[in-house]
């Protein structure tokens, strides 16, 4: 498979040319690799407008996947604000007004969207802790009877690698003439598992993917995919909306590695990608064997339910980064590895031999408090552009929400703006250590 990308600024640095265009290191800077990062100068295409190589590499990811799909440079972040943007316009052109049911465990960036579009949300909860929400078909499809969304909106998969039954909520969504969006974020590789369980595959209308959290892509690189028929409706404004979040400068190297990584796709990236299943799987036994719980779900995801061995997830991760070994989350009652091909036997090997030096103590029987249905008082963006104020949580009781800082990794917010704070919130706030909470001014 051609990478056109990589080939025009391959063929641009080896010319040595006097660069009178962005950036200002000139391809000359300190680190290294500037040559190659470059501004939308002629022949090198743009972005949101694209015609030449650009759109030739998209149409090569496409293929791949199976779908159109689009690229982004700013993460899932700005392919969600795109897919909030669709799905709102797709319920004007059917004369309703936007309202969309989705999981409680949604990425803030989903929330900033919905303060951007001043779209209604109505909340699925699900039935268990914050950072997931596993939802049935039952009842998805109860929820949507009770409120008429236009869309559905789901995470999957969740950041403790859990797996929903798309086909199956997606059969519930075709059923009643509802669209569904997937934050896949977390599953690029999933398209190339055999048989795929990417959401597109599986019925949803469009999801967005991380290309970098999972595929040998650059931080920052993503792509937004639509079903056939959303694309054959929407295709002509998908760039349109995406330049409304975007940056007007995309980075090139951030494209480079998304084309770069079309050819791997396209060769070698199934055969090391089922390798590596097979080397996470035998890991994963020694685990269980040594006396740790695993989580079930999706394959390349190694999340460890800590207190049953006898500490929190936040002392597993200090053994292992004392063995120099850095995980991609953990709290008081989870640590979240996320292997990839790229990670070595050596690497799995060296993971292995740190967690089985650890022994076993008796079981850390405090959980994590329950997020209740909370009662909500102004929309998102009433609530996240008024006047506000920070203040203790603590404090908080009663008070309505304009804001929560909270960490990436995950960046799930346990209350949303224009909710009243209620007692519940207060203690899911203090257990994953929020001291402080931004309320709508009085």
């Amino acid at each position: 498979m051609k990478t056109p990308i990589v080939n025009f600024l391959k063929s641009y640095q080896e010319k040595s040319p006097v660069r009178m265009h962005m950036p200002g290191h000139k391809g000359a800077g300190i680190l290294g690799f500037e040559g190659m990062d470059l501004t939308e100068i002629y022949g090198a295409d743009e972005l949101f407008a694209v015609e030449g190589i650009i759109k030739e590499s998209e149409q090569n990811a496409s293929s791949l996947f199976g779908c159109p799909t689009y690229y982004s440079t700013q993460g899932s972040t700005l392919c969600i604000q795109t897919m909030c943007t669709i799905l709102c316009q797709d319920a004007k052109s059917k004369g309703k007004k936007p309202k969309i049911l989705a999981g409680r465990n949604a990425h803030r960036s989903f929330i900033h969207a919905a303060a951007l579009l001043d779209f209604e949300i109505e909340w699925l909860y699900g039935n268990s802790d914050y950072l997931s929400c596993t939802i049935s078909t039952e009842t998805l499809e109860k929820e949507i009877v009770e409120n008429n969304p236009t869309a559905v909106y789901l995470t999957n998969p969740d950041y403790l690698g859990n797996l929903l039954d798309i086909k199956s909520l997606a059969s519930i969504c075709k059923k009643h003439d509802v669209l569904l969006a997937i934050d896949n974020a977390h599953g690029a590789y999933l398209r190339f598992l055999e048989p795929s369980l990417h959401p597109i595959d599986l019925g949803a209308d469009l999801c967005c993917d991380s290309a970098h959290k999972t595929l040998p892509v650059l931080t920052g690189g993503a792509y937004l995919h639509l079903s056939d028929s959303l694309n054959q409706v929407w295709k002509n404004d998908v760039k349109h909306f995406m330049e409304y979040f975007s940056s007007t400068s995309p980075s090139y190297l951030i494209m480079a590695s998304l084309d770069a990584t079309n050819e791997v796709l396209d060769t070698t990236f199934k055969k090391s990608l089922s390798e590596c299943i097979q080397r996470v799987d035998v890991l994963k036994n020694a685990l269980i064997q040594h006396g740790y719980t695993i989580l079930s779900g999706e394959p390349m995801k190694i999340t460890i339910s800590t207190k049953e061995f006898g500490y929190t997830g936040n002392e597993i991760a200090n053994f292992l980064m004392e063995c120099d070994i850095y995980p991609e989350f953990y709290d008081s009652d989870y640590i979240v590895l996320m292997p990839s091909p790229y990670n070595t036997k050596d690497d799995l090997k060296r993971l292995e031999t740190c967690l089985c030096k650890i022994e076993r103590k008796s079981v850390v029987f405090n959980s994590f408090p329950k997020l209740e249905r909370a009662r909500k008082v102004m929309s998102v963006r009433q609530a996240l552009f008024a006047p506000s104020t920070m203040i203790e949580v603590s404090k908080s009781l009663g008070q309505v929400c304009s804001s929560v800082s909270v960490s990436c990794p995950p960046a799930i917010l346990p209350v949303i703006p224009g909710e009243v704070i209620s007692k519940s919130a207060i203690e899911v706030m203090k257990y994953y250590g929020i001291e402080t909470v931004r309320v709508v001014k009085e």
